[in-house]
């Protein structure tokens, strides 16, 4: 059995879950996730808790009995206290600003990057316009919008240049002057 579903998840205060025509409802006080339940999977509610049962030990069944777990285990943290991901412009130039309900990337390119921000993803930017945080009650959802920002200029691997995760360790390569400076030096001598 899977170590995450050998015990029945806790339902926190002030969040309500309901599952209807095979569809699972979480309501919080953030606000509302729905999440289709698979076959082979069954869930039993009680006032405080719910538990993943499986209906066979098949290898399919088993992985879909952890991963719709943790589903679960995500879906009451968002609905409760919400997920955050912070992303770092770094470069010279390199700002981020929110208009109309967009966002907009100067990263070095010749025009800005507009990026529509979805209804249920709210951002902020802080720092001189270089920290973009990115909040909302999906982790799957904050998650992808937050790596389609990063791709859009991700770190070179000389500078460190473009977008990236907050807390994210970036390893840099030696220039070619770093390389070549010890040959370098040694061919020199020998003319």
């Amino acid at each position: 059995m899977s170590k995450l579903a050998r015990k029945p998840l806790k339902i926190p205060a002030k969040v309500t879950v309901k599952l209807e025509s095979n569809v699972l409802k979480i309501q919080g006080p953030k606000g509302t996730l729905e999440k289709a339940v698979p076959g082979g999977i069954g869930i039993t509610l009680s006032p405080e808790s719910i538990t993943v049962t499986r209906s066979s030990d098949e290898k399919n069944v088993k992985m879909l009995h952890g991963m719709f777990t943790s589903f679960i285990i995500n879906m009451l943290e968002g609905v409760t206290e919400g997920f955050k991901k912070e992303l770092e412009l770094v470069g010279v130039g390199y700002k981020a600003d929110i208009k109309d309900k967009s966002l907009v990337l100067n990263v070095g390119f010749t025009l800005p990057v507009t990026m529509v921000l979805p209804p249920d993803i709210s951002a902020k930017v802080e720092d001189k316009q270089t920290k973009l945080i990115l909040t909302g009650i999906d982790k799957d959802k904050v998650g992808l919008y937050a790596a389609k920002i990063r791709a859009i200029k991700p770190p070179d691997a000389y500078k460190g240049k473009g977008i990236k995760f907050v807390g994210e360790v970036l390893i840099l390569k030696p220039g070619k002057s770093a390389a070549g400076a010890s040959g370098g030096a040694a061919a020199g001598g020998a003319k």
